[in-house]
C-alpha cells in the first residue's frame, strides 16, 4: 500500500510526484477549506548604489538572495526590540 510523502522538501516532493499519481491516494486526501499558504507582506527599500553592492556581496557570501538576507536581518533586529 502506498502512502503520501510527509516532507517540506520541495525537491523530495517533486521527485515523489514525478513517480506517483494523485488518484493512487484518494483515500488519504481531505478537503482543506482554510488557506494553506499565507502570503508575506512586501516592502520596497531604496538603497544607494554603494549599499546595494555591499548587500549583494554579503548575500553571495551567505549563499542567500538579497531579499532573504534582508529578511533575516530585519527578523534579527526586531527580535532585539
Amino acid at each position: 500500500m502506498k502512502h503520501l510523502l510527509n516532507t517540506d522538501s520541495i525537491s523530495e516532493l517533486a521527485e515523489f510526484w514525478q513517480a506517483h499519481d494523485l488518484t493512487d491516494f484518494e483515500d488519504e486526501l481531505e478537503e482543506v477549506t482554510t488557506p494553506v499558504f499565507q502570503q508575506a507582506d512586501r516592502f520596497q527599500v531604496r538603497l544607494s548604489s554603494r549599499d546595494a553592492r555591499a548587500l549583494r556581496s554579503k548575500a553571495r557570501q551567505a549563499q542567500l538572495s538579497e531579499g532573504e538576507l534582508l529578511s533575516q536581518w530585519v527578523h534579527e533586529r526586531l527580535g532585539e526590540v
